[in-house]
């Protein structure tokens, strides 16, 4: 099992592409979201502060990296693992677990597990250039 933490290169990665957005407003899919991509307890009457952005940020990566590192059952470096945050932020644990982005990488393909991410580059069933160019960065990271 894996235990890492999420880096600040992997922070930069998820705070850009997820903007601060103290303002609730419903993303590609419909989902209330605030804050750096939030969609836990949102109430969309509510502006939050900053402080609570940050804090929700660092709970929903806490969890993400978590996901990771117990889904992982192959040694993976720092980049690998950030890369894989970012995605299971974006889409969740649910789908990564059944990914073949995750079966890739525990059966030790890790050139078809980069060529993975851009699978999931879809919202409301059509490739959205936002999440083309996540998923691009996420496999650049990976990569790296």
């Amino acid at each position: 099992m894996n235990n890492f933490k999420y880096s600040n290169i992997g922070l930069k990665i998820t705070e850009g592409f997820e903007g601060l957005r103290l303002v609730p407003y419903q993303d590609g899919n419909g989902i209330w979201t605030n804050g750096y991509g939030n969609t836990h307890n949102v109430d969309p009457s509510v502006t939050i502060t900053q402080f609570q952005a940050e804090s929700d940020l660092a709970t929903n990566i806490a969890w993400a990296m978590s996901v990771v590192n117990k889904s992982v059952t192959v040694q993976l470096n720092q980049q690998e693992a950030d890369a894989l945050c970012d995605f299971v932020f974006n889409v969740g644990s649910g789908n990564f677990s059944k990914s073949s982005l995750l079966r890739d990488i525990n059966a030790g393909h890790f050139e078809l597990a980069a060529a993975d991410f851009e699978k999931w580059s879809e919202c409301a069933g059509k490739v959205c250039a936002g999440l083309m160019r996540r998923r691009v960065a996420e496999a650049a990271e990976f990569n790296s």
